[in-house]
């Protein structure tokens, strides 16, 4: 049995569609609480009225002036929105990492997924590449993500085994090397224009989202996620081990070389448009496994929700904290997962 497997048991787990229930209205609350806060504060019950108007105007007779209908349709929903699948996709990706290396610290950001797409939404920024028009930069950070992943899972393998002291230092060595690449591509770049935009992926934000940035990611999560709850059984077969899952009939190479595609994609997809954002990946799993358990099928709903509803939280304290002022939501995951992190790694050192 693996570290992922032997999740310790605190005492009878609540039923898991309560856990759902509870999850759903910790995502609506970090959601109403993310449009209602801002420059202009709203009443909840105005925020949830223009929803409702908007959505079907016979049922909410307009009391308010059109100018917070405007703020909250067109500047606070669709980045509040953005947020959620930013969240939940991250959280999702990093169970699945940690189910697909069979480690417990596997994240985006530490295997250098994120800074891989980093470095393609980068490039296309700085150079202005345009060929394949308003996809140009997801299918840039998709390429970077995947190729920076399959780089990492090479390097780390060795002799048909990987540890876990390997696979850190290989994700971090190339995050390092990925993300000096990017800070060179924009130091050089040598139109300001482009270099203030480009550091908006360096550091993550959700900063200028509109409802045209939101698509794109949100189709590639969706269908991501039921993807991965589509092959639930085989990732579960996975952390029983490599040849625990080939006995009951699974091509574990197969399947890892397309769930690495299926992630790099939703990473990518997130990282074109909110920048790289670590340690969510890293956190939520763990907090959702001691939820649910460590079977994918509960697991991955519930992580989808818990990931959504913490990026909600963190972007709301990251315009808040020090408002006018926004601090990049990146600096805030990164403070909160990197103690998590050191005390995952304490907690367990035999991995």
């Amino acid at each position: 049995m693996t570290a992922l497997a032997a999740v310790p048991r605190s005492g009878a787990r609540l039923p898991y569609p309560l856990v759902l229930i509870l999850l759903t209205a910790l995502l609506l609350v970090a959601a109403t609480a993310g449009i209602a806060a801002g420059s202009v504060p709203l009443a909840t019950g105005e925020v949830w009225g223009i929803l409702v108007h908007r959505a079907m105007p016979a049922l909410v007779e307009p009391t308010w002036p059109p100018v917070r209908e405007t703020i909250v349709m067109d500047v606070r929903a669709p980045r509040v929105l953005l947020c959620g699948v930013a969240g939940a996709a991250l959280s999702v990706c990093g169970m699945a990492l940690q189910a697909l290396v069979r480690n417990p610290l596997a994240d985006p950001m530490l295997l250098g997924v994120s800074s891989g797409a980093s470095v393609g939404a980068v490039l296309v920024l700085v150079l202005n590449l345009t060929v394949f028009g308003a996809f140009s930069l997801p299918l840039a950070a998709f390429a970077g993500a995947l190729g920076a992943l399959t780089l990492v899972y090479f390097l780390a393998r060795s002799g048909g085994r990987m540890t876990t002291v390997r696979l850190v230092l290989a994700g971090v060595a190339t995050a390092e090397v990925l993300s000096a690449i990017a800070g060179y591509l924009i130091i050089t770049s040598g139109d300001p224009r482009k270099t203030e935009s480009a550091m908006r992926w360096m550091l993550g934000g959700f900063g200028g989202t509109s409802w045209d940035l939101v698509p794109i990611p949100a189709a590639a999560v969706l269908l991501g996620t039921v993807t991965l709850l589509g092959v639930s059984r085989p990732l579960n077969l996975l952390l029983a081990g490599e040849e625990a899952a080939a006995s009951m009939g699974l091509n574990v190479h197969r399947f890892r070389a397309c769930l690495f595609v299926l992630v790099a994609l939703m990473i990518g997809a997130v990282v074109a448009v909110s920048g790289s954002i670590g340690f969510v990946g890293l956190m939520l799993p763990h907090i959702v496994r001691l939820l649910v358990g460590a079977g994918h099928q509960r697991a991955l709903p519930a992580a989808a929700l818990l990931g959504a509803a913490f990026l909600i939280a963190a972007d709301l304290a990251a315009r808040t904290v020090i408002a006018p002022e926004e601090i990049p939501v990146g600096i805030l995951t990164a403070l909160v997962g990197g103690p998590f992190f050191l005390w995952l790694m304490r907690r367990k050192a035999a991995w």
